[in-house]
């Protein structure tokens, strides 16, 4: 196993959940000067930085979804996959902890530590959250696909793979959270955002992951 490759994949994802739960908190603290696309370019940023990053490390998956996708098509193998997945969620958990250090507990508290939630008081419903993660993956993993993985892709897939989870976010925030990442749910709920529909957020995007590297490698650049 490649340990290097492990430790790029808990580096990474602890960026997104530290800057993306920090951002929530910082909209809180602020009275909303962030809001939703501040937010959502947080998130995109930090996967745009990290991608970047550690893309010649590990590939830069940084979320149990695109591995998931990666491993459908037959990318990385199943005993790697498991290993990233393992990482990449101890990232998140560990970027959880110490938010709740770098932060102030009240603000955290009322944003529940910026864990996704579907969106009740806005008439969001189980079955709109699901899909909203499902598509909104499908189109992170697929970009995830064309410009990082295709041997042919520009070579900036940091920066595309980064607006993929900003759109996502814009679209998917105010139903379910815009997580897209079973992993930027795991850790903040956890640490006390709350375990209210986990599955959602792993079904959803794992289910849009494995749609987009199949669609991609085995449908649009099958040989």
């Amino acid at each position: 196993m490649n340990t290097k490759a492990l430790v790029a994949e808990f580096v990474g994802t602890f960026t997104l959940i530290f800057i993306g739960v920090g951002a929530i908190a910082a909209n809180q603290i602020t009275n909303g000067a962030l809001g939703l696309t501040g937010i959502a370019l947080a998130h995109g940023l930090a996967i745009a930085i990290m991608v970047s990053a550690t893309a010649a490390v590990s590939g830069g998956h940084l979320n149990p979804a695109v591995t998931c996708g990666l491993w459908s098509a037959g990318k990385i193998s199943a005993a790697a996959a498991i290993a990233y997945i393992v990482a990449q969620c101890l990232g998140g958990i560990v970027a959880a902890a110490l938010i709740r250090i770098a932060m102030p507990a009240a603000a955290l508290a009322a944003v529940s530590m910026g864990t996704p939630a579907v969106n009740t008081a806005a008439g969001a419903t189980v079955v709109m959250a699901l899909v909203a993660e499902i598509v909104t993956t499908f189109f992170l993993v697929f970009a995830v696909c064309g410009t990082a993985v295709d041997k042919e892709a520009p070579k900036m897939s940091g920066l595309f793979i980064g607006l993929a989870v900003t759109m996502g976010i814009l679209m998917a925030g105010p139903i379910s959270g815009g997580a897209m990442n079973p992993a930027r749910h795991l850790g903040p709920a956890l640490l006390g955002g709350g375990l209210d529909n986990l599955w959602i957020y792993w079904v959803g995007p794992i289910i849009g992951g494995i749609l987009a590297g199949t669609v991609y490698f085995r449908v649009i650049r099958s040989s």
